[in-house]
């Protein structure tokens, strides 16, 4: 039996929980492909996952192997796929678990090709945070012009795309980050960037039409209050926030779905120069329990990939 090193969870735990293990090889099945992995995302679903905190709103079968991003190149070719060939370089989501290992089967219609002037650890760092801020900020609806945005985590994977997304679109764009990133955030078009470490941003804006929530907890609680008479928040880290929003107030609960044809389109906007990808970390494989730990502790900054050639 062929076998690969994977990255499981075994029960839902601290940071002993998620260990490396070797496990069997996968099959690709019909419809998907096999991909050898290069380059994986580290998002916070991983922490999240693995301490059982959104157990409800994203059931999972333990053991499981976790991660739900890749690059890489086709291995192999199912039966019935023929989107890609063995040798060819790809980048997606999962749409589940499994990133996380040297040998992943996905669905072809999930990925996408990797452009050939993006390296591998590039291509991981888009497939969620690219997707999940597009769809994300047209979620609520249509962007018009001078909508006033407010994008909580501004300065990770998924809300420095958002940034540029937003404003794109013609947006006002106002974002919260630490001192250390108000720049990068404010380079990347945002209008107004509010350091959360040293202000309150519930006393700096108010009258927000739509806000996107990328961090949770006590934030979008204080949320609420900066929302105009008809504004609306969209939330990626709180899985209860449709029973938590407050009556006459409108929040609701994104869930990324994976798109190869977009993630086409927007890995082709980052390989142009139109949109910028921001790696902010780099870890050999063998490091990742520690990695998911240490982000899960917070001040992260840009996006952190997995590389599974160190």
């Amino acid at each position: 039996m062929t076998t690969v090193q994977a990255l499981t969870l075994n029960a839902y735990g601290g940071a002993d929980a998620a260990t490396l293990s070797t496990i069997a090889a996968p099959v690709a099945q019909a419809g998907q492909v096999l991909v050898r992995v290069r380059a994986a995302g580290l998002n916070a679903l991983d922490w999240k996952l693995r301490e059982g905190y959104v157990r409800d709103a994203f059931p999972i079968a333990l053991p499981a192997v976790l991660g739900i991003e890749l690059a890489g190149v086709v291995e192999a070719v199912g039966p019935g796929a023929s989107r890609f060939q063995v040798g060819d370089r790809v980048m997606g989501p999962l749409g589940g678990l499994g990133a996380y290992a040297e040998l992943v089967a996905v669905n072809e219609a999930n990925l996408a090709p990797t452009p050939a002037s993006i390296d591998d650890l590039t291509a991981a760092s888009l497939p969620v945070a690219a997707l999940a801020a597009w769809q994300s900020l047209h979620f609520a609806g249509p962007i018009w012009p001078a909508q006033r945005v407010l994008i909580h985590g501004a300065a990770g994977g998924l809300g420095a795309f958002a940034v540029q997304f937003a404003k794109r679109a013609g947006a006002h764009v106002i974002a919260t980050a630490s001192g250390d990133d108000l720049e990068s955030v404010r380079a990347l078009g945002a209008d107004q960037v509010i350091d959360y470490r040293a202000q309150r941003f519930e006393s700096e804006v108010r009258d927000i039409d739509l806000v996107l929530d990328y961090v949770g907890g006590d934030v979008l609680d204080r949320t609420w209050q900066v929302l105009s008479r008809t504004g609306v928040v969209v939330g990626t880290s709180s899985p209860g926030i449709l029973a938590s929003t407050p009556s006459g107030l409108r929040g609701l609960w994104f869930v990324m779905k994976p798109d190869g044809a977009l993630l086409a389109q927007l890995a082709k906007q980052v390989a142009d120069g139109e949109l910028q990808a921001r790696v902010g970390e780099v870890i050999p494989f063998d490091e990742l329990p520690a990695a998911i730990e240490r982000h899960r502790l917070g001040g992260v900054h840009g996006k952190a990939v997995v590389d599974f050639s160190a």
